[in-house]
């Protein structure tokens, strides 16, 4: 089974909007980095029903060590960074995306984070 995994920070007091619009960038961010990287687990991902979870941290400082945990378990990631046009400064660090990928890829690395 393939999955996305997207991760928030909850530490920013964002509102719930601006949350969501920022795990949407975190979404389809990552999807697009794994068309590139590994498209075919882009393709199995849609053919298994696009399956996504959406997880938070309480820190930037948590949010980068499970991307650079990502990034040395090889699998495609994407992290997004607030335009700053409405509650944010500029270059906010808000979300990270992972995958999609094979779900016992990425179960190590996220399966200790709490749902949303």
């Amino acid at each position: 089974m393939f999955k996305q995994v997207l991760i928030v920070r909850t530490d920013l007091g964002m509102g719930r909007g601006k949350m969501a619009a920022q795990v949407a960038h975190a979404a389809v961010s990552s999807y697009l980095v794994t068309t590139r990287s590994r498209p075919e687990w882009a393709e199995r991902w849609l053919l298994e029903g696009q399956k996504k979870v959406v997880l938070r941290v309480d820190s930037l400082d948590e949010l980068l060590e499970i991307a650079r945990s990502a990034e040395r378990a090889g699998l495609p990631y994407s992290s997004v960074e607030d335009a700053g046009l409405t509650q944010l400064e500029p270059g906010t660090v808000t979300s990270i995306g992972i995958g999609p990928a094979p779900e016992e890829l990425l179960t190590p690395i996220t399966g200790h984070l709490r749902l949303l």
